[in-house]
């Protein structure tokens, strides 16, 4: 597997393009949004839809049955319907979803570690556009 190094270095040396027909673009924006890297975080043990969605504030019905169905159908998340009266269901990471949690895991500690000099530069730059 390529590291990010590798890959980034690639890109440098030689010029490339990300191109529109690259198959990474469709599955960087199915997997990469918030909501996708937030379930998948939730999912570090196997959880029914509401328990899922009591873990994700903010998040609609609609827009984690959307997050869970693309999770689903790019292997990443299985699901599992439950032998219960009513029937349930229930969600738990693949071995590929599985294979996410340490990158997304890097991708989260860094915006903890970086958020507040975020904000700050947000804060400069939003003054320097009011001024303008």
């Amino acid at each position: 597997m390529a590291t990010s190094e590798t890959v980034y270095g690639a890109i440098a040396e030689r010029g490339l393009v990300f191109r529109s027909d690259c198959a990474s673009r469709p599955i960087l924006d199915q997997i990469a949004d918030k909501w996708s890297m937030m379930t998948m975080a939730v999912l570090a043990e196997p959880r029914r839809f509401n328990e899922i969605k009591r873990r994700l504030e903010g998040v609609t019905q609609r827009v984690l049955t959307q997050t869970l169905r693309r999770l689903e159908r790019n292997g990443m998340v299985e699901r599992r319907v439950l032998p219960t009266a009513p029937i349930g269901v229930e969600y738990s990471l693949t071995p590929l979803g599985e294979s996410l949690r340490e990158p997304f895991g890097r991708l989260y500690d860094w915006t903890v570690a970086n958020a507040a000099e975020i904000q700050a530069r947000q804060r400069d730059y939003d003054q320097r556009g009011a001024q303008s």
